[in-house]
């Protein structure tokens, strides 16, 4: 086991904005918790909280990997409308003790599933997933409520018949 420092830094940061990662054309992540890895000179890595992703889709897979400064990482497949990503998916469910702000959170390989920063307050128009973005925010927060008033309806109830 090594220890992050000087000559290999790893920091762990809470991110300021809401992430997603979206597989085809489905948002299978969705979290205003995430937490943003920077390892040395390697691109950032958002990590999502279990909670936070559509575990439905996902299959564990055999694979296993071993980082001296995180420790053993497990892998996940995605299989989504016919078609899948292997190895997709990793997360490290005990890492060594300077990563335990890690601990069973979910990460995505990027050339497999697109991850991406969205303000959670305001959807941006010319933002490529704003359909995506629309429905997502008018959804179930988990809470029990929409994270956005409900759209007003598009239809008209039939009168109450008289009797």
């Amino acid at each position: 086991m090594l220890t992050p420092g000087p000559d290999h830094p790893i920091t762990i940061t809470p991110a300021t904005t809401r992430w997603r990662a979206k597989y085809g054309d489905h948002v299978i992540a969705d979290t205003g918790d995430a937490l943003i890895l920077k390892e040395a000179e390697y691109p950032a890595v958002v990590y999502f909280p279990r909670a936070d992703v559509s575990m439905d889709f996902f299959s564990r897979t055999d694979r296993t990997t071993h980082c001296p400064y995180k420790g053993d990482a497990a892998y996940y497949t995605i299989l989504m409308d016919g078609r899948f990503a292997e190895n997709a998916v990793w997360t490290y469910e005990q890492p060594f003790p300077a990563m335990e702000q890690i601990r069973g959170r979910l990460a995505f390989y990027p050339d497999k599933v697109e991850v991406y920063q969205v303000d959670g307050a305001v959807v941006d128009p010319t933002h490529v997933h704003t359909v995506i973005d629309e429905v997502v925010l008018h959804t179930d927060s988990g809470a029990g409520a929409s994270q956005r008033d409900h759209w007003p309806p598009n239809v008209e109830s039939p009168a109450p018949e008289e009797r």
